[in-house]
């Protein structure tokens, strides 16, 4: 857990994805469109993917973890929890204040 917090608090969006999941491609195409610098960390090509994926399982609540999504350090959540956000109007601000995008 320690390790997955860390990594989500070193830039201001951090997405953990598993590089084969729609899900995630999804989100990531949503945040590269919106010009957002993300960090993305893939768990299936990290050495450490499989026990990051066990503390967001414990975080999240819910199996399979991913994306999550870190905005500012904090967790935003999985992508019902994005698209709500982008739906209301309420990401981009958010992502703002981030200081994750400029405009």
């Amino acid at each position: 857990m320690e390790r997955v917090l860390k990594l989500a608090s070193q830039r201001a969006v951090v997405i953990f994805s598993v590089s084969s999941c729609c899900m995630c491609h999804t989100i990531k195409t949503l945040f590269c469109d919106l010009g957002v610098n993300q960090v993305i960390h893939e768990l299936d090509q990290d050495p450490k993917g499989k026990e990051m994926e066990r503390a967001l399982v414990r975080l999240l609540g819910r199996n399979p973890p991913v994306p999550v999504v870190f905005i500012g350090g904090h967790l935003v959540g999985s992508t019902d929890k994005v698209m709500s956000l982008h739906l209301s109007g309420n990401l981009i601000p958010l992502l703002r204040e981030a200081g994750a995008i400029w405009l």
